[in-house]
């Protein structure tokens, strides 16, 4: 619900404590124009596909990063275990088991459960999104045979050593999990 302020209230902040142990606000600027273009805080899973964090939510099984993908075909094909939330920042993908395109601007909603296998076109030089996964992927052969896993503990390893190798102090990583 939401109350309008009446013109002859003043404009007070809310005067009480916070709620104890609760987690600090994570504010990033920049995010849809630096970020896209600062190289240094992309972290490498392959050759061709990076990532960079928004925020590792350990405590309650989630991050939300960007995702680049720099060259087109098969990026992965993985069953989720929680649900996923994407919005296209840049370029075009779709899932080889389905009839729609994520394309620059949309937004696509992933079921937990679900099973797919990601593909970026071949006029698509450069693809970004945001993706918020709760849970993680398995990753799996075209039979669901498990080849390998991914949630937000893996991804603070990965970026931590990353960052660790570019010189960045512990703090960094720190800073971004919840």
């Amino acid at each position: 619900m939401h109350t309008e302020v009446k013109p002859d209230e003043q404009v007070i902040a809310y005067q009480l404590p916070q709620v104890p142990y609760m987690s600090k606000d994570l504010v990033h600027g920049g995010v849809m124009t630096d970020w896209l273009e600062d190289d240094n805080l992309w972290v490498p899973a392959t050759e061709t596909v990076s990532f960079k964090p928004l925020i590792l939510n350990a405590s309650q099984g989630y991050y939300v990063n960007l995702l680049r993908v720099r060259r087109s075909g098969v990026i992965s094909r993985h069953r989720h275990s929680g649900a996923v939330h994407a919005m296209v920042l840049k370029g075009r993908w779709y899932y080889l088991e389905h009839d729609w395109v994520a394309e620059q601007g949309g937004y696509a909603f992933e079921p937990a459960g679900e099973t797919h296998t990601l593909f970026v076109p071949e006029d698509v030089p450069e693809m970004i999104t945001w993706f918020h996964v709760t849970g993680g992927y398995t990753y799996v052969d075209p039979q669901g045979v498990a080849q390998g896993y991914e949630d937000v503990f893996t991804k603070i390893e990965t970026a931590r050593r990353h960052y660790a190798s570019i010189g960045l102090p512990a703090d960094y990583i720190e800073s971004i999990i919840r």
